[in-house]
């Protein structure tokens, strides 16, 4: 008797384990992320868009992270093409460096084989090419339903809703009808998409609103997550890391663990420039290996080039002009003086070309403005 005691006490430890890892494992969501098929290269040259590889990269690590089981899926299966992008980010070699990683995307498993009751969320990547083949898939759009119902969470970002827009719901409805959502915004086709916008069936952010959605947005390439219940949805890359860990908090993560990226943090800084200079200045001095000074300036030129308004003008002079404290270029000079005449400033534009002058004497572009004042 004695002996079956001591027994049961030694495999008590093993079977406790055992039980606490099929509970875990019951319990860790699964989320689903869906990739487009579209991509084509012929003689190394893209002639059809594919997939955002950034934004694969980081939503990945965000649900990696958090504990959340992944599935990668395609439409045709296999391995879908990524359109051109920097493989030195962080973020892209954390995926391209891991090998789970990179074997799920390399036999990505075909939509049609699965079951929408395997999976707590779905996660539409974006890029192009979703605008091609991702919003008229039908295997996708049951499977997207069927999460949903099931209540499972619906997530996207940058040109992912497109998947969305044809979705309806079993009770005839579209699932973006009545909701709050974004996407790749016209403003940001107008600034980035020119070479494959000619051929869209449709521009994302007009689509969402014929179809009853509540479209939100912030500034061009600016982060935003809009969250209405279990839909959850991204405007650009930017917005990628902070959609992914919503799902995560949605699935029931407790205490979600989110990376901070660089470029990410740069546009979240530059947002503050927007609200509170004093703050922004003053995170920047205490951690300037945080921000890319020059993606900065990008912001406050393509914030300047697109400004409809005097306030988002001045804006723009403050992120550049504070950027440039940093970094400095002729582009920026300029656009900082073209800014300052499109506020009727033009004695301030004037001092600003003259002061650039003295650092770049042989700029044309700075020579030719300044003749016009």
């Amino acid at each position: 008797m004695m002996k079956r005691k001591l027994i049961v006490a030694s495999i008590w430890p093993l079977m406790s384990t055992t039980l606490l890892s099929t509970a875990y494992a019951a319990e860790q969501p699964h989320v689903l992320m869906v990739l487009s098929s579209y991509g084509k290269q012929v003689d190394g040259k893209t002639t059809q868009p594919g997939f955002e590889f950034d934004e694969l990269s980081k939503a990945y690590q965000v649900f990696n992270d958090n504990g959340i089981k992944i599935t990668l899926a395609s439409p045709e299966g296999g391995q879908p093409l990524a359109d051109e992008y920097n493989k030195e980010k962080s973020y892209n070699q954390a995926f391209l460096n891991d090998p789970q990683a990179m074997s799920a995307l390399t036999d990505t498993v075909k939509l049609a084989s699965l079951q929408g009751q395997s999976f707590d969320g779905v996660f539409i990547v974006g890029g192009k090419g979703p605008m091609f083949d991702l919003h008229k898939d039908t295997e996708l759009q049951r499977l997207i339903r069927d999460i949903y119902e099931q209540q499972g969470v619906v997530g996207a970002v940058c040109h992912g809703p497109a998947a969305l827009v044809d979705v309806t719901l079993s009770n005839g409805e579209y699932l973006v009808d009545g909701k709050r959502v974004n996407g790749f915004t016209n403003l940001e086709e107008d600034a980035f998409g020119k070479k494959w916008r000619p051929q869209f069936e449709f521009l994302l952010e007009d689509k969402l609103k014929e179809r009853g959605g509540q479209f939100e947005q912030d500034g061009l390439m600016l982060n935003q997550v809009t969250i209405d219940g279990r839909l959850i949805t991204g405007q650009n890359p930017f917005s990628t890391a902070d959609t992914a860990a919503a799902m995560a908090k949605a699935m029931g993560v407790d205490d979600v663990k989110e990376p901070a990226y660089k470029d990410d943090q740069s546009v979240k800084l530059a947002e503050l420039m927007f609200t509170d200079k004093a703050a922004a200045k003053a995170e920047f001095k205490q951690s300037p290996q945080s921000y890319d000074v020059q993606m900065l300036a990008m912001i406050g030129v393509y914030q300047a080039k697109y400004a409809k308004t005097q306030l988002q003008l001045h804006n723009a002079i403050e992120l550049m002009t504070f950027a440039q404290s940093q970094f400095n270029h002729p582009m920026i000079e300029l656009t900082i003086a073209q800014a300052y005449v499109r506020q009727n400033d033009f004695a301030q534009a004037r001092s600003r070309l003259l002061e650039a002058q003295k650092t770049y004497p042989d700029n044309a572009k700075i020579k030719a403005m300044l003749a016009t004042l």
